[in-house]
């Protein structure tokens, strides 16, 4: 009766104290939802993206001081909260939140530190790109009632700010040498002049006001048509407009003709911490580079037998110019039939899926051409949905002349990007009320580019991949996201020049010089960002390998799969312990049975 009277005791002191694990984790779970409200106060645009639309009438202005500073104390007292818990007093679920949340907060508050808010404009990835797919009505904001037309016109005057305040920074970066390469820039100048129309009803802006909802009474029609138009004249014109006369006049003359992160003041360590955030991992540039060239080696020998077994006469590199010249892989005519070739492969793979996957998103789906404007500067890429039903997830992918869209990329494309890439992971993740805190705004890179890169791997077991062109897709999206890793640390830790970075992609994957050019172009955009998608890979196989190795007959791929995406996208080391503590745990149960 010792050991009972025991237990009975300990629940009494723990009780006492509040440090039960279930009260602990109660406590705990409140602290991370409260976390999660504070955050979204300060990102009203991501609560949209979330599909909480509590602030759609406002935005946050990321550059500004107010912001910086007011996103640094959200994390240290957040930490601080942090060390009032004891992580194995918590319940497992929360276990694994602490430590992705003490992992998040530490991190993101050390990112604050560079001076990265000092070029808030680049061809890729900048809130005036966002914002301008938002007033479309085809992104985060909804464009379904009178309110939330409204709102968006408050959000005009958040833009603004935005605009100017960008501006203050770009002088800011030029006084202190920290601008960006010129070849960024000059991307960025067409992307604004596509926003430059004369007559108002030709704006992007302008779409939701041709779209008004039938049910909009006729007075608002024409009280929001009048504000509409008076707001892309009056504000949204003359800001993209100083803007473009900012960068055309005072910038670019002044922007710096080299690429490498590293050659601006800090750069070297910013490059640093880009790499261990973007990877969640303790790999070094030079540790990731010489990956990075073993990976190469490997998918080259890949490919080099399928080369052979086209039979093929020529080595790998005419084999890849005959990829783009040969008629039979150019079968498009229309933006429209390439659509119907994505739409093709979603039907060919979906009786397959319930081989591979339990779980199974609510969040519904779509395939959309990325639109002209910025397509020339965009690559394929998803976007997420909301499991309300009130936005799907897209799939979006660029078609710039659809007589030289190329089939045989399509598939691994869309298993990467689509399903069950990208649309399964962030949408069961979206669903999943467990996800809480940090995790659901939480940005990991190698986790969700590594699953959608280990996604393709799945094509022959969703019935694709069913001729040797459409495996070489595949590789070459594989040996692609190896590339990555040897030019991105080529270019901003080893110094390369942005014309090495293009060759030693011409030399390596089938692909045309246009698109070297844009893909090693955002590479110097984006430092580091390209290095999650090859080792958030080659973790989740390891994972596999080592649960198939210690599983053996037991193993079941559906249930590897479930519990790799149950929990949601963290770091690559939480992810590492978590599975093998799946593992272990299974293996005990397969002994005992």
């Amino acid at each position: 009766m010792r050991y009972p009277l025991l237990a009975s005791l300990l629940l009494c002191v723990f009780s006492l104290f509040g440090q039960t694990p279930a009260g602990s984790s109660a406590r705990f779970r409140t602290m991370l939802q409260s976390y999660y409200e504070e955050y979204l106060r300060l990102n009203p645009t991501i609560a949209s993206f979330k599909g909480d639309y509590r602030y759609n009438d406002r935005l946050e202005n990321a550059g500004s001081q107010a912001y910086r500073n007011g996103m640094t104390a959200l994390y240290t007292r957040y930490l601080d909260s942090l060390k009032t818990y004891q992580e194995q007093q918590l319940e497992p679920r929360d276990r694994l939140s602490y430590q992705i949340m003490q992992y998040d907060l530490n991190r993101n508050r050390e990112g604050l530190q560079f001076t990265t808010y000092l070029t808030p404009v680049s061809q890729m990835s900048d809130f005036r790109l966002q914002f301008s797919q938002m007033g479309s009505g085809s992104n985060v904001h909804p464009f379904r009632t009178v309110k939330d037309y409204d709102d968006f016109l408050k959000r005009v005057d958040g833009f603004v700010a935005w605009t100017d305040t960008a501006i203050v920074l770009m002088r800011k970066g030029i006084a202190l040498n920290r601008v960006q390469p010129r070849v960024v820039m000059e991307k960025v100048q067409p992307q604004i002049r596509a926003m430059l129309v004369d007559d108002v009803t030709q704006s992007l802006f302008y779409l939701p006001i041709k779209n008004l909802p039938a049910g909009v009474p006729a007075d608002d029609k024409q009280r929001l048509t009048t504000a509409y138009t008076a707001a892309i004249r009056e504000k949204i014109l003359p800001a993209y407009q100083r803007l473009y006369t900012f960068i055309q006049d005072e910038y670019l003359p002044r922007c710096r003709s080299t690429v490498a992160l590293g050659a601006v003041p800090g750069g070297k360590e910013e490059y640093a911490y880009l790499v261990r955030s973007w990877t969640t991992t303790d790999l070094s540039p030079d540790q990731i580079h010489e990956i990075g060239l073993k990976e190469v080696a490997r998918v080259r020998r890949e490919m080099e037998a399928i080369r052979q077994q086209v039979g093929f006469k020529g080595d790998l590199n005419a084999f890849f110019q005959h990829l783009f010249t040969d008629p039979k892989f150019l079968p498009f005519r229309t933006e429209e039939e390439v659509v119907a070739g994505y739409l093709k492969i979603h039907e060919t793979m979906k009786p397959h899926l319930p081989k591979l996957f339990n779980r199974v998103p609510k969040t519904a789906f779509e395939i959309r051409p990325i639109e002209k404007y910025r397509a020339a500067a965009t690559a394929a890429h998803y976007f997420g949905g909301t499991p309300d039903g009130s936005r799907p997830g897209i799939f979006y992918f660029p078609v710039l002349d659809a007589p030289k869209y190329n089939y045989w990329r399509m598939e691994d494309l869309f298993l990467h990007e689509a399903i069950p890439g990208h649309h399964y992971q962030r949408s069961l993740e979206t669903e999943n009320p467990d996800i809480i805190g940090p995790q659901r705004v939480g940005r990991y890179g190698a986790y969700v580019e590594g699953w959608g890169l280990y996604a393709e791997t799945l094509g022959r077991e969703l019935g694709l991949y069913t001729d040797p062109y459409q495996l070489l897709g595949r590789y070459q999206g594989e040996i692609h996201r190896a590339i990555r890793l040897v030019v991105d640390t080529g270019l901003h830790h080893k110094g390369w020049t942005r014309e090495q970075a293009i060759a030693y992609s011409l030399e390596n994957e089938p692909i045309s010089e246009a698109n070297a050019v844009q893909e090693v172009e955002r590479y110097i955009a984006m430092p580091g960002q390209a290095l999650s998608y090859k080792i958030g890979e080659l973790k989740i196989l390891e994972m596999r390998q080592r649960a198939e190795k210690a599983l053996g007959k037991a193993f079941d791929l559906r249930a590897f799969h479930d519990e790799v995406l149950k929990d949601g996208s963290m770091p690559l080391q939480i992810f590492e312990a978590k599975m093998d503590s799946w593992i272990k745990s299974r293996a005990a149960a397969g002994k005992k049975s």
